[in-house]
């Protein structure tokens, strides 16, 4: 016998009939991992998605078959999971409904113009006085020459996520100071 063979690989538990032990565990905690759900994505059916979502996960995993203890602590955990990657995707998917008047450029010597002009003049100072040099340098040239963040970073012998982050800084830093200085009028 050839003792360097690799040995077989240990059996997996198949899903019994009737569910097993990560049936019952979801079945006895289906209330509470409901509540965990809907508190999390502060919606009913998309809780009801993150549950069925983490059971369909679970069936097939040997672990989730062995006791029900270890069935409930991997179906919380799974659930909880599941409805945070819910909400992210939701964070990051949403938009704004367009608005057709706001895109619209008024004429000039208008209010509307006057008061875009003022915006413009308030984000300047703020670019001026609270960013650092390299940030304005970074916000410069991507925003007003439209560079590639590989040419910012070969420019400023930076790496590219460094100039990404040094942009996400700068874009916080102003929508910060801008809410604190203005939107209180």
């Amino acid at each position: 016998m050839n003792k360097s063979a690799t040995p077989p690989a240990p059996k997996a538990f198949p899903p019994s009939p009737e569910g097993g032990a990560l049936l019952a565990a979801f079945q006895r905690l289906r209330g509470s991992l409901l509540r965990m759900s809907r508190r999390l994505l502060q919606s009913d059916e998309e809780a009801e998605d993150a549950l069925q979502d983490a059971f369909c996960r679970l069936w097939d995993k040997p672990a989730a078959q062995r006791s029900e203890p270890e069935a409930a602590a991997l179906l919380t955990t799974t659930v909880k999971h599941v409805s945070i990657d819910a909400l992210r995707r939701r964070t990051r998917d949403a938009t704004l409904p367009l608005d057709e008047e706001r895109d619209e450029l008024p004429d000039d010597g208008s209010a509307a113009a006057q008061e875009r002009e003022a915006t413009f003049a308030r984000v300047d100072r703020i670019i001026a006085t609270r960013l650092t040099a390299t940030q304005r340098e970074v916000l410069r040239l991507r925003e007003y020459e439209d560079w590639d963040f590989e040419a910012i970073a070969t420019h400023l012998d930076m790496k590219p996520a460094a100039v990404r982050m040094q942009l996400s800084r700068a874009r916080q830093t102003i929508r910060n100071c801008y809410l604190e200085l203005y939107e209180k009028e």
